[in-house]
């Protein structure tokens, strides 16, 4: 597996390397041991899948607050999606800022999303699905999330929006939340950083 570094602490894009042959290929999606040595936690607490009919879809941005803080490692398995992490967490040099990555069905990457970060996505094609695997439970009185048209974060979605959930159009802004404070190992007895 090949680890790239973004511009965003601990957001990580993870690349499996295929062997291939006549039948197709085959690649690790995921290795405790190799995210151990990349210095990023392993934890797996649940899987989700996100099934979406129309491109353009918007879903996000969304995180959980301490101490269900959540990691996610999100894959698209099927379509093709613009995969999207904000960092909220509190004192970080990049408060606010984003980064973006096109997670395929085809190009098989990975987005790791740090505790303490939105994420969010749109689809690009029609009938795409995520996986993502997180590092903690859902914790419903946890969730939260920031718009995904705040100006002050400023994501470029690379294409009309064409659907998104009331409860995201209503998400607040930027400049109405609470940074996440991440101190010290969480309730999990894990860091985030990783899933």
């Amino acid at each position: 597996m090949k680890f790239t570094a973004t511009s965003l602490a601990g957001a990580v894009i993870v690349e499996p390397e295929f062997r291939a042959d006549a039948r197709g290929g085959f690649a690790r999606a995921f290795c405790r041991e190799e995210f151990t040595a990349n210095g990023l936690d392993p934890h797996i607490e649940q899987a989700n899948l996100s099934t979406n009919r129309t491109a353009g879809t918007v879903r996000g941005l969304h995180y959980q607050l301490p101490p269900h803080a959540e990691s996610k490692l999100v894959r698209c398995i099927q379509g093709a999606l613009f995969d999207v992490v904000v960092d909220l967490r509190e004192d970080s040099p990049t408060f606010g800022r984003w980064e973006g990555v096109e997670l395929t069905a085809e190009n098989h990457l990975a987005l790791l999303v740090p505790e303490g970060c939105a994420h969010g996505f749109q689809t690009l094609l029609d009938d795409t699905t995520a996986l993502y695997h997180v590092s903690a439970a859902y914790a419903p009185n946890h969730e939260s999330g920031v718009h995904h048209l705040d100006p002050d974060i400023a994501v470029t979605w690379p294409h009309e929006i064409t659907m998104v959930s009331d409860r995201d159009g209503d998400l607040p802004g930027l400049a109405e939340i609470t940074p996440v404070a991440l101190a010290g190992p969480d309730d999990r007895g894990h860091r985030g950083g990783a899933t």
